[in-house]
């Protein structure tokens, strides 16, 4: 049986913003060892299109980057959209039925399935189906923006916290 986690990047203050948390070549290397370890994603149509940068190539990149994006090409994606009407290569529609398609995808597959942007991330908590949260803290303030919490939880406890990079903790917990 699949787990199904929330992971992202987050402010001190406890907001998500991509174009904000530039990381750093320990963290980078963190995530492409991340992504391939991963069976797949879940991502919400806003997050979906943020992470469509790594479908094409672009003649700046390093060979992290290249890695990364390959990584994430490899992997199967699964999409929750009401708006789009199609996705990019290896990657599902899913226009209905979220809950059935995410209980489905953990009773039959293996691994670490990732949940990505926080109001899908939400509603998959409200169902019962993310096992897990990792927050990624910078020591950045935002003042404002997209909260990684997107609404109340359950009481969550805390499993492991990891320094990786220069400045960022990772905090893993729960559901209780």
């Amino acid at each position: 049986m699949a787990k199904l986690i929330f992971a992202l990047n987050m402010s001190l203050d406890g907001y998500v913003d991509h174009m904000e948390f530039t990381p750093d070549p320990v963290l980078f290397r963190h995530w492409i060892d991340d992504m391939r370890g991963l069976t797949g994603s879940v991502y919400g149509r806003r997050m979906y299109e943020v992470m469509r940068y790594w479908d094409e190539e672009h003649p700046e990149w390093d060979a992290e980057r290249h890695a990364y994006a390959a990584a994430w090409r490899s992997k199967p994606k699964w999409v929750v959209s009401r708006s789009l009407t199609s996705v990019g290569p290896n990657a599902i529609l899913v226009d209905g039925e979220v809950e059935t398609t995410v209980r489905d995808l953990k009773a039959r597959l293996d691994g670490v399935i990732e949940v990505s942007g926080p109001e899908l991330a939400h509603g998959l908590a409200d169902l019962g189906l993310v096992d897990e949260y990792r927050l990624y803290v910078h020591p950045v303030v935002l003042g404002g923006g997209k909260p990684f919490f997107a609404g109340p939880r359950p009481r969550l406890r805390l499993i492991a916290s990891d320094r990786i990079g220069e400045s960022v903790i990772r905090l893993t917990y729960v559901p209780v």
